[in-house]
């Protein structure tokens, strides 16, 4: 129910919320941390320590123990006021395009004179979400379900690991449904997935959703304990270009995962303790194949943004029409150089507007840069196979392109070292190889296409060599692709 409903926007908790602050863990808490409970609250109002003895036997001669209050029983209080608290806290885990106040459109730099009280407040507000943990409505909810389970595993222990099922399943379904719902609905549910991920999302389909397209009288009983699959809430849209195909809500939603994922760690010494021990070879599995593949959710789920939030085809384009069979050094680089970079200047300021608004973790912000990055080195490569002829002096524009490429960049993000840049590199210094240099560079570097490695045979190494070792080298390339699609 809560995630049918679910709109992906933050649940504003406190920056130090833990889960021993819930109420429904209050219970383990005074287990893991005994001290905790140092005073209680008498019928008189005033405040004492209670005796170290047995727990009845404190009330032998007089009182009773419905007559104590425990203080931090009293309530709960995780949720947020204000947004302000702990403002005065360094921010050395900000990234720095995340704590401008102004990024002009046109250059990606900083005007002078943009220290008004409004952008005071404003960088206040970004300090403390950048410190805020990522939580939703419906991850809020799903902990407090644990702590209730956890509650009835401690007074039922016969039953304790049933109950331990049941939390995996719902663990296993949360999972399930932000990869789904969040990567499905750009037509990209499995592309990008680890070997892990792809095959505990399998095993949780298989196990644990209920296949519309079955045969109703088959199975029947099997089909009893499976579940629909999840469907996003009509308020939730993933496609708009405007809102960065979603971007708010991707970032909440996965990160919201990897907290539940973490506190989930954090409870595994506990209910190992609680199951039978012939019954933790199951909950060590469950950890190790399920709750440790959360974070790998993230790649996936930020490339399908990464993908479309630069414009790639439209530089690989430009890089078609360029000439690069000149007669002369160029001084200055080609003009898709300057369009990429202003593709990622914006990028650049629209993440900091949204860093405004939702806590942006180092670790998405890092993902998103690494994808953007490794498209748009990947672009260079196809860019500068898709010549049809070369110079030297053609080379060198090459080469002088990526480095205005790079310089640039690097002022936009501190993303070290920048992803795939030798990618690049390697393949500029290949058009200078030999013949017999070539044949060897061809069967060490199988990261290339055979539409790369021909460009190099037909526009570079191929300019100064004979016709019978030019299809030397491009017989070696196709046994090279036939090799791969067999692999």
């Amino acid at each position: 129910m809560f995630l049918e409903n679910e709109a992906w926007q933050l649940c504003p908790v406190k920056i130090t919320f833990k889960i021993l602050d819930l109420q429904e863990f209050r219970f383990l808490k005074n287990q893991l941390l005994p001290s905790s409970k140092t005073h209680k609250r008498t019928p008189s109002g005033t405040m004492q320590a209670p005796p170290d003895t047995a727990f009845f036997t404190r009330y032998a001669t007089t009182g009773n123990p419905f007559d104590d209050v425990y203080v931090e029983d009293e309530g709960e209080d995780v949720m947020a006021h204000n947004g302000d608290e702990d403002d005065d806290e360094d921010d050395e885990d900000i990234p720095e395009e995340l704590k401008l106040d102004y990024v002009d459109e046109r250059t990606g730099e900083i005007p002078a004179g943009k220290s008004s009280e409004s952008h005071m407040h404003s960088r206040k507000n970004q300090q403390f979400l950048s410190r805020v943990p990522c939580i939703t409505n419906t991850t809020l909810n799903v902990l407090r379900v644990f702590g209730k389970y956890m509650q009835m595993m401690n007074v039922l222990k016969p039953i304790a690991f049933d109950v331990v099922i049941c939390m995996s399943q719902l663990f296993d379904y949360y999972l399930f449904a932000v990869s789904y719902l969040l990567l499905n609905s750009l037509g990209t549910y499995a592309h990008g997935l680890s070997i892990k991920l792809r095959t505990t999302l399998k095993r949780i389909a298989d196990n644990l959703i209920l296949n519309p397209d079955a045969d109703p009288s088959l199975h029947a009983a099997e089909n009893d304990m499976k579940v629909p699959y999840p469907y996003l809430s009509p308020m939730v849209d993933l496609t708009r270009e405007d809102s960065m195909f979603g971007l708010a809500e991707r970032i909440l939603a996965t990160e919201s995962l990897v907290f539940l994922a973490k506190q989930f760690e954090f409870l595994h010494g506990p209910l190992e303790a609680i199951i039978p021990s012939n019954k933790r070879a199951f909950l060590s599995q469950f950890y190790s194949q399920t709750v440790s593949t959360a974070p790998e959710i993230r790649r996936p789920i930020y490339r399908a943004v990464a993908t479309r939030c630069i414009g790639y085809e439209k530089t690989l384009q430009l890089m078609t029409t360029v000439k690069w069979d000149i007669k002369e050094i160029m001084s200055q680089h080609n003009a898709f150089v300057d369009i990429l970079v202003r593709e990622f200047q914006v990028f650049s300021m629209r993440l900091t507007q949204l860093s405004k608004r939702i806590p942006v973790p180092k670790e998405a912000y890092g993902v998103l840069w690494d994808h953007c990055i490794r498209l748009a080195n990947r672009t260079f490569v196809e860019g500068f196979a898709s010549a049809k002829k070369c110079s030297n002096e053609g080379r060198a524009l090459m080469q002088l392109d990526f480095q205005q490429y790079l310089m640039k960049l690097e002022k936009l993000t501190d993303i070290r070292p920048i992803p795939d840049r030798e990618y690049v590199e390697t393949y500029i210094k290949a058009f200078y190889l030999t013949e017999n240099e070539m044949e060897r560079w061809i069967r060490e570097h199988k990261e290339y296409s055979s539409k790369h490695l021909t460009s190099l045979v037909t526009c570079g190494v191929g300019s100064h060599i004979t016709k019978k070792g030019r299809q030397k080298l491009l017989a070696i390339i196709e046994e090279h692709e036939k090799n791969k699609q067999v692999r």
